[in-house]
């Protein structure tokens, strides 16, 4: 009995001891779904996405569909045609290459093309075109800038400074201009001859305009036509020049012609052209020898040309036969003034001036003057005179024979 009693007591005690230390039951997870909810969300949106997509496709097919076939959106009339920056370009030229996407869809016009098409007009150096919806062109011009006249032909045209030629301005109120008239432009040569004419004339006036100066405003003519001979007439109402400007050192030549040119109109009674090309010599009237034609312009292009600014005076031009020069006082340098004989004040003869009568008969002399001839001897100047008419010696020979024979 007391073992029995001792046994449920050790079984009580066992009891109450272990049952702070019991551990509770493993709790069991519930399956919700057979993917994670971030998953799931992620999945609903792409889906979402995928029908807004489909939807979106459809409706932009639809409306593709109505823009091509609605009448909305055709060009109804040149009127749907805005035009901008238009000057020396006329509507009449822009509709020429426009016309044809009337009563076209909008759509559907090719604008690389018309823009293309529109820079070959002569005076449209860029050109834009834009579409707004619904049936509306807008085409932009940004123009050319002419720099000089030219003639070409019986023809007198603008050139820009690439040598793109284009038509002058026509009907009232069109700007005039004040440039001078380039010579030695061809009917029919390429733009690149052109344009490499149009460097010689930019460094012409790139140095007569340099430090402020401006002689470029001065010029009437200028002959391109001889790369190594640039030859201009500045405006003189005393009487044009033609001069010789070589193909450098233009500003330094033409001062100089400017501070000798009293002078040479005191000393010859017709001054017409100086060469200014040579180092240590000027020649005086070079050009005087030679059959001188006058060209005239049509009487449609030369009114054209004065209501564009041409002066009347460079219209009618001429054109001299080939001769050598034949210089007929020399300067010892650049700077130097014309030599006059000592005691004188009375200007001076050309050298040949006093030839016989017989050598004189068939001889042209450079400069019809009425001085006194220079005191040499007879023999000599008679020598000179003979030497001049056979054998047309360079500038360079005939000074120093002059300086034989003061």
């Amino acid at each position: 009995m007391r073992e029995s009693l001792e046994d449920a007591r050790a079984l009580d005690l066992g009891a109450e001891q272990e049952s702070p230390f019991l551990r509770g039951q493993k709790r069991v997870s519930v399956r919700r779904g057979s993917l994670p909810k971030k998953t799931a969300t992620r999945l609903a949106w792409i889906s979402a996405a995928c029908i807004l997509l489909f939807f979106g496709m459809v409706g932009s097919a639809a409306m593709y569909r109505y823009g091509e076939h609605s009448w909305r959106f055709r060009v109804e009339s040149s009127d749907d045609i805005e035009t901008q920056g238009l000057e020396n370009v006329s509507r009449s030229q822009i509709l020429e290459v426009m016309g044809g996407d009337i009563g076209r869809n909008i759509f559907f016009v090719p604008l690389t093309q018309r823009q293309a098409q529109l820079e070959q007009i002569p005076w449209v150096e860029s050109a834009s075109v834009m579409r707004f919806v619904p049936n509306r062109l807008r085409v932009t011009v940004h123009e050319r800038t002419p720099v000089a006249f030219a003639r070409v032909g019986s023809r007198i045209l603008l050139v820009d400074a690439k040598g793109t030629l284009m038509e002058l301005p026509t009907g009232s109120g069109k700007k005039k201009y004040s440039f001078p008239v380039i010579l030695g432009t061809n009917p029919g040569e390429p733009v690149s001859t052109r344009a490499a004419r149009m460097r010689i004339y930019n460094d012409l006036v790139e140095q007569l305009d340099a430090g402020g100066a401006h002689y470029a405003q001065e010029l009437s003519e200028v002959d391109l036509s001889d790369p190594d001979d640039v030859k201009i007439v500045p405006n003189d109402p005393e009487g044009d020049v033609l001069v010789h400007l070589g193909s450098a050192n233009y500003l330094d030549r033409y001062k100089l012609y400017m501070a000798h040119l009293k002078e040479w109109r005191h000393q010859f009674e017709k001054l017409e052209s100086v060469d200014m090309r040579y180092e240590r010599q000027i020649v005086v009237n070079p050009d005087l020898h030679g059959e001188i034609k006058p060209v005239a312009l049509p009487v449609a292009e030369m009114k054209a040309a004065m209501k564009a600014g041409v002066k009347p005076a460079v219209l009618v031009t001429h054109t001299a036969g080939t001769s050598q020069p034949q210089p007929v006082r020399s300067a010892a340098s650049p700077t130097a003034k014309a030599v006059k004989p000592a005691g004188s004040r009375k200007p001076l003869k050309p050298l040949h001036q006093k030839a016989t009568k017989k050598t004189k008969s068939k001889t042209k002399v450079v400069a019809k003057t009425k001085a006194a001839p220079v005191k040499t001897a007879a023999g000599n100047t008679t020598k000179q005179a003979t030497v001049a008419k056979t054998a047309k010696p360079s500038p360079s020979i005939l000074k120093d024979k002059e300086q034989d024979h003061p």
